[in-house]
């Protein structure tokens, strides 16, 4: 059985810091490119920032680039996403995902396994 497990969350005042975790255990981590989506109150789930399976591409959302850096760490099963300068629009609940794909990974129809997700709040 396949699980992502995020953890890491929580509230942070603006221009603050957190680093998102997510664990994932019953599949070929390696194997598996990995993304980085979120979801405010009201509004459609959308692309944070996705990794390669080899972490050799990153891939981010305008909004995010050069505040945020996804990496992963193939020998513990973990991808990461570190946030610096949070914004107050950057409140959400943020979910890791894997997919199977190496193109497309900005598209949430491309991951086939998804977490729970983990609640950012950031206070202006």
């Amino acid at each position: 059985q396949v699980q992502l497990v995020e953890s890491g969350g929580g509230l942070v005042q603006a221009g603050g810091s957190l680093r998102l975790s997510c664990a994932a255990s019953g599949l070929a981590f390696s194997r598996y490119a990995m993304g980085w989506f979120r979801q405010a109150p009201g509004k459609e789930r959308e692309f944070v920032a996705a990794i390669s399976w080899s972490g050799g591409r990153t891939y981010y959302a305008d909004s995010v680039k050069g505040r945020f850096t996804i990496s992963r760490d193939n020998a513990k099963n973990t991808v990461y996403l570190q946030m610096n300068s949070l914004k107050p629009e950057d409140t959400a609940v943020y979910y890791c995902a894997a997919t199977i794909q190496d193109r497309g990974l900005r598209e949430s129809l491309a991951y086939r396994y998804w977490g729970q997700g983990t609640q950012v709040t950031v206070s202006s």
